[in-house]
């Protein structure tokens, strides 16, 4: 769930140089098309389970943490990998998060200081991607608004399910390309957000 870096993302050369700048290793090449799950109740109690985990290592560090993306929207289909959004007090201060959440299985894999300090964790089994900012983050509360927005509006749910769905089709040499691709029915989506707020 990417929503604010799309100049960054759309002048991204055919190296992947932005990838490759804020991955940590090498970026791994997928090569293929997208699996898409349909929706699966069994996402949020997963996300609730992985949550306490979190906020057992993390304690006070916690400021906030909520299940964001598309397993956190009943009835959307979604790749099967659980998107959890959290907050801490300053997210650029890694040495008060980062060694806890590796001790309970996360990888540090994407470090973007140029985009709200955003970090982001990879955890495999269950399959996770943890996003990572700082108190108060303009980004969080756009994350948190689209997922409620779509939980709530019929129509903008199934225009990014079609969205999805036909983007999904197409062979992409990295999943991070998926994503970006869907920036454009995510933007359209936002207008109308602001439209009606």
């Amino acid at each position: 769930m990417e929503y604010n870096r799309n100049e960054k993302l759309l002048h991204m050369n055919n190296d992947h140089e932005y990838l490759k700048k804020v991955t940590i290793g090498i970026p791994k090449k997928h090569n293929a098309t997208i699996y898409l799950s349909e929706y699966d109740p069994n996402w949020p109690l997963v996300y609730k389970q992985l949550s306490k985990e979190i906020q057992s290592v993390l304690q006070e560090k916690v400021i906030l943490i909520e299940h964001v993306g598309s397993t956190s929207v009943p009835g959307l289909c979604a790749k099967p990998i659980i998107d959890i959004l959290l907050e801490v007090e300053n997210s650029a201060n890694e040495n008060q998060y980062v060694s806890k959440l590796e001790s309970i299985g996360y990888v540090l894999k994407i470090r973007e200081p140029d985009w709200y300090q955003h970090r982001c964790f990879k955890h495999f089994d269950p399959e996770v991607n943890l996003h990572v900012f700082s108190k108060d983050c303009k980004e969080s509360k756009r994350m948190i608004w689209f997922r409620d927005h779509l939980r709530n509006n019929e129509a903008d749910r199934t225009l990014y399910a079609n969205a999805k769905r036909e983007l999904a089709l197409r062979k992409w040499e990295y999943i991070q390309d998926y994503a970006d691709a869907k920036s454009r029915v995510v933007s359209n989506i936002m207008s109308h957000m602001e439209v009606l707020s």
